[in-house]
């Protein structure tokens, strides 16, 4: 028998952040490895390696030679495609390697994909997405690192869960693809300027699809329950909050939440718009006496462009995920004010009401 350790590999991310403090909080014994060094002082163990470099992924992990779940959730961001699949199956195969190296009895992996695997940043895909539908002609990094790990799992014997989230609900510092931090920092900068709110993205989008969230903590719940559910091992499933949303809807959310007038959208392109913003940001900051976070570090308005500008239902089915077991949900428009409202009351972003 083995005392039960877990490694979150890219715990200074949005999904691996959550996951590291809820095992954490679970009393699981806990390590995350990053190359970026964690804010103040977490209750898990922080382990400084470059999973990219095999050498350095190896030494780095020594000090994991316990471990018996690997939760993979780390991630290189290229502009191409196809320049995605080296680097990201690399981090994945380093880390088997290093963690088999070490002597680990791993028993369980857990790895993220998204809804990219169906095709989502293509165009319009068949929704209700299912776990069961094919693959597309590549490139397609989330194929190159599933059949890499069950590869690995054949040979080393453990089992696995992959989790197809979407635009995932979450901070971590210095992680600015963060769909809650572009909404985050968007309505700041609007309130500041004594602006209505104004929905950036395409007008087809407002008013015209359905889209999901899925909120970080509900991920890091299901990830620690894939671990030792019978019913998770080797499976992939689809996790969102369980509803879907209007973004017409949400931005009256916001409105109300942050007690600004709501004008008819207006597409802009925040990538163009939004970085000139600055020096409104660090005026925000010494207002509310806020964290300074630098603001290139804050947000990565390609990816707010990416999603709102999205023209079709991203939509996919978690019968399958309820069916095995796991229940949980989230009122995404509640969860997203809920979040915004905690940010506040940490000072990453300013409070709703002031």
């Amino acid at each position: 028998m083995t005392t039960d350790s877990a490694l979150v590999a890219g715990a200074g991310g949005v999904i691996g952040r959550s996951v590291v403090e809820h095992l954490a909080r679970e009393g699981v014994q806990t390590r995350g490895a990053s190359r970026r060094t964690p804010q103040g002082s977490p209750t898990w163990e922080h382990l400084p390696a470059d999973l990219s470099d095999p050498d350095k992924a190896r030494e780095g992990l020594r000090a994991a030679a316990d471990t018996t779940r690997l939760v993979f959730a780390a991630y290189i961001e290229r502009d191409d495609l196809e320049a995605q699949i080296a680097p990201n199956l690399a981090l994945l195969d380093n880390t088997l390697k290093g963690l088999a190296a070490a002597g680990a009895p791993l028993q369980h992996v857990t790895l993220y994909q998204g809804h990219k695997f169906y095709g989502s940043h293509l165009g319009a895909f068949k929704t209700p997405a299912k776990e069961s539908d094919p693959r597309l002609i590549g490139p397609n990094f989330y194929y190159d690192q599933e059949d890499l790990l069950r590869e690995r799992a054949q040979e080393m014997g453990f089992r696995f869960t992959i989790f197809r989230p979407e635009a995932v609900l979450g901070y971590a510092q210095g992680t600015p693809m963060n769909l809650l931090m572009a909404i985050a920092t968007y309505v700041a900068i609007t309130k500041e300027l004594g602006l209505p709110l104004r929905f950036p993205g395409a007008l087809q989008a407002y008013d015209g699809i359905f889209y999901q969230m899925t909120d970080a903590e509900l991920l890091a719940r299901a990830t620690d329950w894939a671990a030792t559910a019978s019913g998770a091992a080797n499976e992939t499933f689809n996790i969102t909050n369980g509803d879907v949303i209007r973004w017409s809807h949400l931005w009256r959310a916001l409105a109300e939440h942050y007690g600004l007038p709501l004008e008819e959208p207006k597409s802009i392109r925040l990538e163009q718009h939004m970085p000139p913003q600055g020096h409104i940001w660090r005026r925000i900051v010494a207002k509310h006496g806020l964290v300074d976070t630098p603001y290139t570090d804050l947000v990565d308005w390609r990816f707010g462009d990416l999603i709102l500008n999205s023209t079709w239902d991203n939509v996919s089915s978690t019968v399958k995920l309820r069916q095995a077991g796991f229940h949980d949900s989230h009122d995404t428009e509640q969860r997203l004010l809920d979040l915004l409202d905690d940010l506040g009351e940490r000072r990453i972003i300013p409070p709703a009401h002031t």
